[in-house]
């Protein structure tokens, strides 16, 4: 007993997660499995393998099982799913179409059913036509966007060689398939056949007939047109944005170009420094990187073999709290060679900038009671004239 249609549509409805599953499943493997029918149903609750085949939906391949080709094609249109074809795939319908335009033409007074015939299914198989060269630039041009966006994470190498696919397998056969000037194209033959159409329809006196030519007349000045936008597709929008995946890589680009003709240009300096004046943007981030090189630089002291001797290491906070002690202070390098004479060290160069170096502390308030009265200071291998400088406390602190 055949099943109402109503049923059928309401069964796809209903039961669209688990159809939208195994649609996936042989659009991924190219059948479905009898196991993978069992695990997607049951992980949904429902027992459909029976109705699945009592509606025609599903057909047996020995133990498992694939969607008819009718129900294949509604679930690609309401889900956008078009898987692409290859343009060999798409040229079956230049022969298809070639012979039933030798047909229509031969026997375009022969019994007139079998024309009206001829015309419907050169339309039908004209319409498959255009809806696959539609599907395919459709498909290619949504998986070039994704692959430019690289939404999968692919590596460079792995872009290049889709991209190189896409363009030798793809793109420039349906190139050559929708060229209207080629002669071997079906945009030439469909071209043909409107030229034909449009002298019929104009001089056969036969009414019914003349309206069937004009039908088809109009039909394929719409299908030249979808082609056409078609083509501009490929080729204005498809073929550049894959072009631009293969030399997206400035460097490498660049890189390649060199290795051509590696003679033809001085070579580059490759560490070339640069100066950036403050105002420029990427002024805060060179910066960054500049003193990020510094933070965790650990301090580290090297003896001279064989030396014997300790290095002095200057304890800047004991002196500091020294000072601030001792103050006011009412000369500063009185109150540092009183120091010093306590320790019976030998005092050279680099203890004495040391310690000079606390003048210039924050809390600390200097004067200069006497500028032209001068002390000399003697260190290990230089004699230094240094002004009186009387030290306190900052009265803000």
């Amino acid at each position: 007993m055949r099943t109402e249609p109503k049923t059928i549509l309401y069964f796809l409805w209903h039961y669209y997660e688990p159809i939208q599953e195994l649609f996936d499943a042989q659009s991924r493997d190219g059948y479905i499995r009898k196991e993978t029918l069992k695990e997607i149903c049951g992980r949904h609750g429902h027992d459909i393998e029976g109705k699945l085949t009592e509606y025609k939906i599903l057909k047996n391949v020995n133990t498992d099982y694939e969607f008819r080709t009718v129900f294949y094609g509604l679930l690609e249109f309401i889900m956008n799913e078009f898987k692409p074809m290859l343009p060999e795939t798409i040229e079956k319908y230049h022969h298809s179409i070639s012979e039933l335009f030798r047909k229509i033409r031969k026997g375009v007074h022969e019994e007139k059913f079998i024309l009206m015939q001829r015309l419907t299914d050169l339309t039908s198989e004209t319409r498959d036509f255009s809806e696959g060269v539609e599907n395919n630039t459709l498909k290619l041009l949504a998986k070039t966007r994704e692959l430019k966006a690289n939404m999968e994470k692919v590596d460079y190498r792995d872009k290049i060689r889709k991209a190189s696919e896409w363009i030798e397998y793809y793109i420039l056969p349906m190139n050559k398939i929708l060229d209207i000037h080629h002669t071997s194209s079906i945009a030439n033959k469909l071209f043909e056949i409107a030229n034909f159409a449009n002298e019929k329809r104009l001089l056969v006196s036969e009414e019914q007939t003349r309206q069937a030519f004009e039908k088809l007349y109009y039909f394929l000045l719409q299908t030249n047109d979808d082609l056409l936008r078609q083509s501009k597709i490929l080729t204005n929008e498809l073929l550049p944005l894959i072009e631009r995946i293969r030399t997206e890589s400035i460097i490498l680009s660049g890189f390649i170009e060199f290795l051509k003709d590696p003679f033809d240009v001085p070579v580059p300096q490759m560490l070339k420094t640069s100066r950036d004046m403050v105002y420029n943007r990427h002024m805060e981030l060179n910066a960054t990187e500049f003193w990020e090189q510094f933070e965790r630089v650990e301090k580290v002291y090297i003896n001279e073999a064989g030396s014997g001797k300790p290095a002095w290491l200057f304890d800047r906070e004991a002196y500091k709290d020294k000072l601030d002690k001792s103050l006011p202070v009412e000369d500063f390098f009185d109150f540092l060679g009183t120091e010093w004479n306590e320790k019976q060290e030998v005092f050279d160069e680099e203890k004495f900038f040391a310690f000079t170096t606390l003048l210039f502390e924050e809390d600390l308030k200097l004067e200069f009671p006497d500028k032209s009265s001068q002390h000399r200071i003697r260190t290990e291998n230089m004699t230094y004239r240094v002004p009186k400088i009387k030290v306190d406390k900052n009265g803000i602190f």
